[in-house]
């Protein structure tokens, strides 16, 4: 994540759990004019459109107070759904065992883009199987991951 996606995590965070959801990550995308906060929410009761309207409601009011966006964007609240996004290391232990896309923000072994078992971590690092080979990918130089669904 981005400073201003920790930023914004770290900010929004308390409203989030004070409505009984987990703030599982945040995504800022700047589009021209038209910029995205994106944040994602999980439960252990799942998510409902009717809570995404509730958090919705309750971060804009937060968000209005605060202002840490400057100029306009449209904020969207949604469920990680099967194919979710990882953003913090600790996520990844949850799904040991599944096949996970990886993009690295510089080559690793003259690639960025991975796809494979997550095996597990070391330390700081992914460890990833890919055709056979495991990889140890430090989660420092991670820009995206994505756990996939198969089909």
């Amino acid at each position: 994540m981005s400073a201003r996606e920790n930023k914004l995590q770290a900010l929004l965070a308390p409203t989030v759990e004070a409505l009984g959801f987990e703030l599982w990550g945040t995504e800022f995308l700047i589009q021209g004019k038209h910029s995205v906060l994106r944040l994602y929410i999980e439960s252990e009761n799942g998510v409902q459109v009717t809570d995404c309207a509730a958090v919705s409601e309750q971060v804009g009011a937060v968000l209005d107070v605060e202002e840490p966006i400057g100029g306009e964007y449209t904020l969207e609240v949604s469920s990680p759904g099967v194919d979710r996004r990882l953003f913090r290391l600790e996520q990844y232990l949850a799904y040991v065992g599944q096949e996970v896309e990886l993009r690295l923000r510089s080559p690793f072994e003259g690639r960025r883009k991975f796809k494979g078992i997550l095996r597990g971590i070391e330390d700081d690092d992914i460890v990833l199987l890919v055709d056979d080979h495991e990889y140890l990918l430090p989660y420092g130089d991670v820009d995206r991951a994505q756990l996939t669904l198969r089909i």
